[in-house]
Parts: structure tokens; sequence; C-alpha cells
């Protein structure tokens, strides 16, 4: 299941992030990729010393982790620490697939990626997140402060930049439950609950669909 979902954060918040990152050390993107991909990225990242990284990062993690959709749509456990990439003309990450473990003792199972985007679509050409689908290959260039939340275990890439400057920041969570097809069920029960609560109230048919999502979620949660 691969999620859009719009106005993560706000304009201010969006420009005030992109400052910060625009006083940061910049490395290589492939020191942080895995062996087998090391060959096909070429963007930067923020170096994980840089003096605002930390709160580069908390910025973001509090603005998810505020958003009702994101949470209903991720369900994380544990989330690994963001990184914020820039692309510039010429640069791309090649096909792909995300680690299914990161981080160390102990290891992170890796089950969705997100990614913010910090840019207008407008001011870059290129840079399209192509994601491989049974169907075919789908491409996303979001508005910026939209992020997309996609199956970390799907083979995807950056298109090349053409012209002008891609910012992101990219993410992995480790899901409450673990089965995609559990997380859907979750996924459209809360939001049923939330629509019909907005539009009869708490009534009876309320409570027994709340009765039992609540079970299914004690039922499927890992925590």
């Amino acid at each position: 299941m691969i999620i859009c979902i719009s106005d993560i954060l706000s304009t201010d918040q969006i420009d005030r992030l992109v400052r910060m990152m625009d006083q940061q050390t910049f490395i290589d993107g492939r020191e942080t990729a895995g062996w087998a991909a090391t060959g096909v990225k070429e963007n930067q990242q923020v170096a994980g010393d840089s003096a605002d990284y930390s709160a580069m990062q908390a910025m973001v993690t509090e603005a998810l982790a505020a958003n009702r959709f994101f949470a209903t749509a991720a369900m994380p456990r544990a989330m690994r620490p963001i990184l914020f990439s820039r692309y510039l003309p010429g640069m791309s990450y090649g096909l792909h697939v995300d680690n299914a473990l990161m981080g160390d003792a102990p290891q992170t199972r890796i089950d969705l990626a997100f990614t913010l985007f910090l840019s207008d679509p407008a001011g870059y050409e290129g840079g399209e997140l192509a994601i491989d689908e049974p169907a075919g290959t789908r491409t996303f260039k979001l508005p910026a402060g939209a992020a997309i939340l996609y199956p970390a275990n799907t083979l995807h890439q950056v298109n090349t930049v053409i012209s002008g400057r891609r910012d992101v920041a990219v993410g992995w969570i480790q899901c409450l439950v673990r089965e995609p097809d559990k997380r859907r069920i979750l996924f459209e029960l809360e939001n049923l609950r939330a629509t019909m609560f907005a539009e009869m109230g708490k009534t009876a048919a309320f409570d027994t669909l709340s009765r039992n999502t609540s079970d299914l979620w004690r039922m499927w949660a890992e925590t």
C-alpha cells in the first residue's frame, strides 16, 4: 500500500528546515548506502555530526507524530534516524531495495519507508521517486511538505535531476503490525471510525466497530 500524505510540514517549517539544511556539512550519500547500492547512489546528505542535525530530525519527527493520518497509516513501533538528502543536476539514486534490517545491537526490522519532500516540484526538473509495482512503475513528485509512505521491500529509484535542486527527508519504520494486509485492514477501519464519528457521533454502531477494531489491534500488534 502506497499512501501520499499532504501538509506534514507548514510553509514556515519547510522554510526553516531548508535554511538549516543550507548551513550544514554535507557528505557523499554513498556513505550510508548498503553495499549493493553504493554503485547506483549519487546524492548529498547532511552529515550526522552537523550542528543542527538533531534539531532537524526532531522537527520532522514531531511533525510526523502530530499527523493523525501518518500515525494511522505507518503504525510506528520504531523509527530509524531521519536522513536529509540533496540532489543537484545530474544526481540520481538507481534502482534498489532498502535493507530489511538497519542499525546495530539490536537491529530494527524495516517495514515501511517514507520520503518527505522539501522542495517545490516546480523548482526542479526530473527527480521523481519511481516505485515498481506489479502493474508497472509509478512516479511521484509531491508538493513541498507532503510525504509518501511505501513498503520498504519495493524496488524503487530516484530519477536523475535535470535542473534545480531536490531536497528531501527520508526515513524507515518498523510497524506495530508486521503483515501488510493486516495493516491495511486496521488503516481502513480506523479511518472508517473517524468518518463515522464525524458524521453521526458516538452511536451503538460506532461502539461495536471500535470494540472489534481494538480486538484486532490486540491480536496483531507487536509491542
